[in-house]
């Protein structure tokens, strides 16, 4: 799906983004599985411990249907951001 040049800039910009379910993350960049080199999202939840976590890049990526027929993002971006270590209390 990528090329082996294929920067991660490129890939997904980092921010928050919204889940379709509501709850807002912020994305910290991509990285590759060291197995099978696969493109992983790697993210933060903006709501309670902040937790880190890692979503297959086609996933992130994906459209999704909800009941009424809709199809929506599974991730869609509110802001672009870099990753600063920014105080995460602010947003």
């Amino acid at each position: 799906m990528f090329s082996e040049n294929t920067s991660t800039q490129t890939l997904i910009p980092a921010g928050i983004y919204r889940h379709y379910k509501g709850h807002r993350y912020q994305v910290l960049g991509c990285a590759r599985h060291s197995e099978t080199e696969e493109w992983l999202v790697v993210y933060r939840c903006l709501y309670g411990e902040f937790s880190l976590w890692v979503r297959p890049l086609a996933m992130f990526t994906e459209q999704v249907s909800l009941p009424n027929a809709e199809s929506v993002p599974r991730f869609a971006l509110e802001i672009v951001t870099e990753f600063t270590g920014m105080d995460l209390n602010k947003l």
